[in-house]
């Protein structure tokens, strides 16, 4: 039943329906209620024309033939009595099973008296004995009108029939209402059913585009097959898929593209709703969200940090635009939060955070480099000063002594060319600028002939300098000779400088995969723990002590570092305090 009445078919059927049955019953009691008042009326007209018919026998027969004549026009639905005195029967017409009853009370009614004695005949609705079943009363019509022959009046004629034939004349008119309400029913159904089909029809056609149009298919068309109300129906219905199409393809290429653009900041972006949830965020923000979910959040506003959430309570609140820069979890951010509104109210806020760690971190780096060249440069400027100003004030008494000022102003300007030599080489390497002249060398070879060198200078200072290796002879790289050359130079210059007589300084070449590994290992003093993450910077030294007066000017290490990474190697330190330090460096080989 549901089903019917939800849908347009059985709405219109049942309304139909119930409209013409409305109409029927109506019609119905109507038209019974007319048949009845009708019916009455002529059976009250038919008793009247037939008392005046006995009326006129009487008047122009005589003898029992008279009777005989009255019976053959009366119908047979029609009984009569004749009583020419009050309470007496002189004559009866059509007697029945309880004809002597019916008869005794018709006589005997008192409102029938009065027509013995007028000429206004008298009708009345009476319940009597059933003339054809025992022990059932039935309703009568009853008309008393008064005999007369020859304008004398010679008694009263009583004309009675029983109601049961209006009663089937009625049921007859009832069946007849109903089988013909019953044909207006299935008629109407048909009708119903025929104009439903022909109303929803396109209107199941709009309903099943509309169900594609929902599942995002919009190329659906329904077909125009009237130019009615529906047919105008079915070219909107088209037109509106044709625009939702065009603003869907709008709407997705303003998605994509500003999908694309989020995507491709560098800058993190996250968009909050009213209660503070994250609507939208890029990749960088999912990243950084990711980050401080791993530190302790477990939920979208939870991640975020106490700094950030009080600045999304002030936007919210106060609707306006905050620009902070803050440090969370060790990096520095840049932080714009703006609202955002939905007409005159704001529906949320999006954050923009500009990652500026790297720059406090360049900053820093500018400064500490400013500070340590200004401590590097002054003094050997400071000795420069003072012993420039010792040779012009004549302060040396003897010539070996103003050699010995004007070898330390040499040595002292030496030290300072090698610094900004250092500095200009470094600062091209990190700006990647240096350039690299490889070629195919025997790796053994070379690393032995760089090691050799400094056999020298080693025995000179009671050091012993040694070079084991277990790669094959043909093993090449593809590198810059003369760059390798440095890194090597600068590292065994280290280990001597910092291991005493007596010491050891050995390298030692190995295979690891496709690399070389190449290991230049010292006995001196090592250096600490918290010195190791460090040594690689430039101007860092583990002991100032240590270079003073050697030569050094802290750029060594940091120069290495960026050739051997610009030859697609790593390098690293190992050391243990007291017990010497070992730097080691891989680089890329290839079997001849």
């Amino acid at each position: 039943m549901n089903r019917i009445w939800n849908s347009i078919v059985g709405k219109l059927w049942v309304t139909i329906l119930l409209l013409v049955s409305f109409v029927l019953f109506i019609v119905t009691v109507l038209l019974l209620e007319f048949l009845g008042n009708f019916h009455s009326e002529t059976v009250e007209e038919t008793l009247h024309n037939e008392a005046n018919m006995i009326a006129r026998i009487f008047n122009d027969h005589e003898g029992e033939s008279t009777l005989s004549i009255v019976g053959e026009v009366l119908g047979d639905e029609t009984n009569a009595v004749i009583a020419e005195e009050p309470g007496s029967i002189s004559y009866f017409l059509h007697d029945g099973l309880n004809g002597e009853e019916i008869r005794e009370k018709i006589i005997s009614e008192p409102e029938f008296q009065s027509v013995f004695e007028s000429d206004q005949p008298v009708t009345k609705e009476m319940l009597l004995p059933s003339l054809t079943e025992s022990d059932r009363m039935e309703s009568y019509i009853v008309m008393a009108s008064p005999l007369q022959t020859n304008d004398e009046l010679h008694g009263t004629v009583f004309i009675y029939q029983s109601l049961e034939v209006m009663d089937r004349t009625a049921e007859r008119t009832t069946n007849i209402v109903f089988l013909s309400a019953f044909l207006a029913l299935l008629l109407t159904t048909i009708f119903a059913f025929f104009l439903s089909t022909r109303i929803t029809s396109p209107l199941r056609n709009m309903r099943e585009g509309a169900f594609e149009l929902a599942k995002g298919n919009f190329d659906t068309k329904v077909k125009v097959s009237s130019g009615d109300e529906i047919g105008q129906l079915a070219i909107a219905f088209n037109q509106m898929g044709r625009q939702l199409k065009d603003h869907v393809e709008v709407i997705n290429q303003e998605k994509e593209q500003l999908s694309s653009i989020l995507t491709s900041m560098a800058d993190a972006v996250i968009t909050f709703n009213q209660d503070k949830t994250v609507l939208l965020s890029n990749p960088p923000a999912d990243k950084l969200m990711y980050q401080w979910l791993q530190k302790g959040g477990n939920a979208d506003v939870n991640t975020l940090p106490p700094e950030m959430l009080h600045m999304l309570d002030h936007v919210l609140t106060f609707q306006e635009e905050i620009e902070e820069e803050l440090e969370i979890e060790g990096a520095y951010y840049a932080i714009n939060f703006s609202p955002l509104y939905s007409g005159q109210s704001v529906r949320g806020a999006v954050a923009v955070l500009h990652n500026m760690t790297e720059q406090h971190r360049l900053e820093k780096l500018r400064e500490d480099f400013i500070a340590n060249v200004s401590h590097e440069l002054r003094t050997p400027i400071a000795m420069l000063q003072g012993y420039s100003e010792a040779l012009l004030d004549d302060v040396g008494a003897s010539d070996e002594e103003r050699d010995e000022m004007t070898k330390i102003i040499y040595e002292e300007s030496q030290r300072m060319g090698r610094l900004v030599t250092d500095l200009l080489n470094l600062a091209r390497m990190e700006s990647g600028h240096m350039r690299l002249y490889k070629q195919l060398v025997q790796f053994n070879t070379v690393i032995e002939r760089m090691t050799n060198k400094f056999a020298q200078a080693a025995k000179e200072n009671g050091i012993a300098l040694s070079f084991t290796t277990n790669l094959d002879d043909w093993t090449a790289a593809d590198l810059d000779e003369d760059r390798i050359e440095q890194v090597m130079t600068n590292l065994i210059d280290n280990a001597l400088r910092h291991t005493p007589q007596g010491g050891q300084v050995y390298v030692h070449v190995e295979q690891t995969g496709d690399y070389a590994k190449v290991s230049v290992n010292d006995t001196g003093a090592g250096i600490s723990q918290e010195d190791l993450a460090f040594v690689f910077e430039r101007f860092y030294k583990a002991d100032k002590a240590r270079t003073l007066g050697k030569g050094g000017t802290g750029l060594g290490l940091a120069i290495a570092s960026n050739i051997i990474k610009a030859h697609a190697g790593d390098i690293h330190v190992e050391s243990t305090l007291g017990k010497g330090t070992s730097f080691i460096f891989t680089l890329p080989i290839m079997k001849m």
